[in-house]
């Protein structure tokens, strides 16, 4: 059997979409004939926990783990909630931050680079190579953020002349937050020799957008693959819409996600139609800004906002199939175009429809509208997004549960696993 050696920071009981990925991959990889060993840190400072998939992880499974030093950890002395709203990517705009905030960005920013995980670089090269020395592997796989992780494969790519396969769950230099952190000009470019080597010092590349892929192959030679998330067949609920008109984000809503332009339609609304206001439920499944509570405040609504708080995966699912629809949201920048959310897949699973609203040209757009599974607007759309919203209402108070019936198949995760596991075997033949 091949062995393969996955270098990861969020793994079980860390949450979010970024675990699931190589949680499921590392669930179906023994069925395609590879064998995965995980490393991960001893003790990492995770923003987000769900205790819930910590049950998925394989019990064959070989774990690895080595102590890692979090900056975050000596940061949170001095400020908690800016610590941990920093670590989870909320960040206030700039005329809001405070004098700490800017400090702990700019420090950020400029001394971890790529990210504040470099320093377990050394020490996990140092554990590994050790490790592999008894116990050798076929390949090497590092995934990112934190790219700091690439750091990792590269070295023991060069000492141990291994084929190595890096995967960019998100991209690197053009990830729309690097605009926050307050970069030197020397920063920049640092991030981009490093990204520069990575690219063209692996065996094979891995991305989970089209346009990611088209993006990496005009920097680097090596051979890209663009492999989605996705979702768990066997994990999918049963269940209905509630008797609320229930609109339902699943996942963190950051202040530059912030959709004013939907807030708006839905005031106007509530306000043209007595029965929209009286069945109206905004649901928000995660960690949601000032600025967007604000916001909907200013907009008169705060009374039909449901905010749940982090949910483990499991309820974040049941969430889903209860929702009459599911909102899609995503910041308006040419950097987001190349984003497809994690949440996107298992909003398909739920087969609820979708209302999405993102910078055009999105590659979730062109995702949901091929799997017949809802509408896709910009923030220039607002008449079309108002005229949906009140077409979902109709149907609604005709008592119609919707469902989208698209053909999805290809993103069950066992399907993407299969994938994966023909890149890793004709990448070890190809060496």
């Amino acid at each position: 059997m091949t062995r393969v050696l996955i270098i990861c920071y969020y793994w079980p009981p860390a949450g979010g979409p970024g675990v699931q990925r190589w949680l499921k991959f590392v669930k179906y990889l023994p069925q395609f004939g590879i064998e995965p060993v995980v490393y991960i840190p001893e003790n990492p400072s995770y923003p987000l926990q769900d205790n819930s998939l910590l049950e998925e992880v394989p019990g064959a499974v070989k774990i690895l783990k080595y102590p890692i030093k979090e900056p975050y950890a000596l940061a949170s002395l001095f400020s908690k909630k800016q610590t941990n709203n920093l670590s989870a990517g909320i960040i206030q705009e700039h005329k809001k931050q405070s004098l700490m905030q800017r400090m702990m960005l700019y420090i950020r920013g400029n001394f971890f680079i790529p990210d504040a995980r470099r320093l377990w670089v050394g020490p996990s090269v140092g554990f590994l190579g050790g490790y592999l020395d008894e116990n050798p592997v076929d390949a090497i796989i590092t995934t990112g953020p934190p790219h700091s992780l690439h750091l990792i494969g590269l070295s023991l790519k060069r000492k141990k002349n291994l084929p190595w396969l890096v995967d960019f769950r998100d991209p690197w230099t053009t990830i729309g937050y690097h605009e926050q952190l307050k970069l030197t000009k020397k920063s920049r470019k640092k991030h981009e020799a490093l990204e520069h080597e990575v690219l063209n010092a692996a065996d094979a590349v891995i991305v989970t957008s089209p346009s990611t892929k088209r993006d990496l192959e005009k920097k680097t030679q090596s051979p890209v693959t663009c492999i989605t998330n996705g979702f768990d067949e066997e994990e999918v609920p049963q269940g209905k819409p509630g008797v609320y008109f229930t609109l339902a984000h699943i996942g963190s809503l950051l202040s530059k996600r912030n959709p004013e332009i939907l807030w708006k339609i839905l005031a106007q609304i509530k306000q043209e139609r007595f029965d929209f206001a009286e069945r109206l439920k905004i649901k928000l499944a995660g960690k949601v800004s000032e600025t967007v509570l604000q916001s909907l405040d200013s907009h008169g609504l705060k009374e039909n906002v449901e905010l749940t708080g982090y949910l483990t995966h499991p309820e974040a699912l049941r969430a889903q199939h209860e929702a009459f629809a599911l909102l899609l949201i995503e910041i308006d920048t040419p950097e987001t175009q190349v984003i497809i959310p994690g949440k996107v897949f298992e909003y398909l699973a739920a087969r609820r429809p979708i209302l999405a609203v993102g910078p055009s040209g999105a590659d979730f757009f062109e995702l949901v509208e091929q799997c017949d599974s809802g509408r896709c607007f910009t923030y220039q759309d607002e008449e079309a997004i108002k005229a949906f919203v009140i077409e979902l209402f109709e149907a609604y108070r005709a008592g119609k549960e919707l469902r989208c019936t698209g053909d999805i198949d290809r993103f069950y995760r066992k399907n993407l696993t299969g994938q994966l596991a023909k890149v890793i075997k004709k990448t070890i033949t190809s060496i």
